[in-house]
């Protein structure tokens, strides 16, 4: 199923360009967790979390979004500033909701 995944973020990523936004990385690890995509508007730096879901049953891919997770993402992106000595950098945090063939970009969704 990881190909679907992968599928996902693709079709993110080339959502997101159609948008204006520059991609700068994917799939970025460390210890705390996973950044599905990494991308830049002007000069803000978007950390991207690309759900998917083929139905919306069980809430849909917004559901998946739990707590907890934002809270690894929070600190894998923490991570990866500290790597790039970019600690002053303006950030956000983006999902990009796959379910079927819709997409949904919620900017700023948490």
């Amino acid at each position: 199923m990881r190909w679907l995944g992968n599928k996902a973020e693709d079709q993110a990523r080339r959502y997101l360009q159609r948008q204006g936004l520059r991609f700068v990385a994917a799939n970025v690890q460390c210890r705390f967790g996973e950044i599905d995509l990494i991308m830049q508007q002007q000069d803000i730096l978007v950390f991207v979390e690309v759900k998917f879901r083929q139905r919306d049953d069980f809430g849909g891919a917004l559901a998946a979004i739990t707590a907890g997770k934002q809270q690894k993402l929070r600190r894998t992106a923490q991570w990866y500033l500290q790597q790039q000595g970019s600690l002053e950098c303006p950030c956000r945090f983006d999902v990009v909701a796959i379910t079927g063939a819709d997409i949904q970009w919620i900017e700023n969704a948490f």
